[in-house]
């Protein structure tokens, strides 16, 4: 199989921003785009791409495509993603797969073994590495997980990521990283409880989940648009040390000096690091491994030939709805919320 011929629904931050971008760094080829506005967008990055104006008329060209890649608006995900699997594409949503657990689970139930999600941090260095450390045991008994995606923007941006108080806000999407994480490495969700406030925005704007796993482990899971000093990326705490990830893609924080001492530091053949394994004032640097979050692409590429199994199963993606929608109840009734 040559390069995917892709039908891309939407052409916004998800849409150019991400999956064009991501497409072309692995060599496949956006051939029809779903667009109102942003034609002139298309002919620059894909001269050769057809625009059109409605998901029908791309599903229209569907023996054309080898995947359909959903990224519109999050309410309109399950729509979108209804018709494409009904036109029998191959199909990738971008998270959240639903904006609610009922919509997840109607898509699954569609799959028929063509659906995918967009959970493309499961490839990122700082997942991989942690992924290791557990492997080897170097970090022990785990009992806490943590992780944030925290940011400083007193301005808000005005889009409907910020405006749609139902299908926007960093629970749903940024939240639905963070859980997915969690869940990846220590298994399904027992109980959730939750904080969410609309500080700057109309959608929710800080996210703050404690979430019991089945094991035990607890993760502590935070989003913020109104955090003046990120706190470290990920920490973990087992009986052996921890493992501590101080900065995350070049979003400033106070505690980037670590890592940026290190780099300076190191001396050729040493290997890049992607955070420290901590015990007390002990730090050794963990090497980064290969891989980023790009390797998605390539991997949808075996998975649509039929050489590779389906890179994020739909039913994990019900899941973290299910944790998302608990998570709503917690917040409103300020208690925790018990997963069946």
């Amino acid at each position: 199989m040559g390069a995917m011929r892709i039908g891309l629904i939407g052409y916004g931050g998800a849409g150019r921003g991400i999956h064009a971008r991501l497409a072309r760094a692995a060599g496949q080829q956006v051939t029809h785009v779903v667009t109102g506005r942003r034609a002139d967008q298309v002919a620059e990055d894909w001269p050769d791409a057809v625009t059109v104006p409605d998901v029908d008329a791309l599903l229209a060209h569907v023996d054309d495509l080898d995947l359909v890649v959903v990224a519109s608006p999050s309410g309109d995900h399950a729509e979108h993603a209804l018709a494409a699997l009904a036109a029998g594409a191959h199909v990738l949503v971008d998270k959240p797969l639903a904006t609610t657990t009922a919509d997840a689970e109607r898509l699954a139930a569609a799959a028929d073994g063509r659906l995918t999600v967009f959970q493309n941090r499961r490839w990122d260095p700082e997942q991989l590495a942690l992924v290791n450390l557990l492997t080897s045991g170097e970090l022990g008994t785990v009992h806490r997980f943590e992780r944030r995606w925290e940011r400083y923007r007193p301005q808000p941006q005005n889009r409907w990521k910020e405006n749609d108080v139902e299908a926007g806000g960093l629970l749903l999407d940024l939240g639905a990283h963070l859980v997915d994480s969690a869940v990846q490495l220590f298994g399904p969700v027992r109980s959730v409880y939750a904080e969410l406030r609309s500080l700057t925005t109309p959608a929710v704007d800080d996210v703050f989940l404690a979430v019991t796993h089945d094991g035990g482990v607890i993760s502590h899971l935070q989003a913020g648009a109104l955090t003046g000093a990120p706190g470290p990326r990920t920490r973990v705490l087992g009986s052996g040390g921890a493992y501590l990830v101080t900065s995350y893609e070049g979003e400033p924080t106070p505690f980037a000096a670590l890592d940026d001492a290190y780099e300076e530091s190191r001396r050729p053949g040493e290997p890049e690091h992607e955070g420290w394994l901590v015990r007390g004032s002990d730090r050794t640097p963990v090497p980064r491994p290969a891989g980023g979050h790009g390797d998605i692409y390539p991997t949808l590429a075996r998975w649509v030939a039929g050489d590779a199994p389906v890179p994020v199963d739909p039913a994990d993606a019900v899941a973290t709805a299910r944790t998302l929608d608990a998570a709503r109840v917690s917040a409103a009734e300020g208690r925790a919320v018990a997963l069946d």
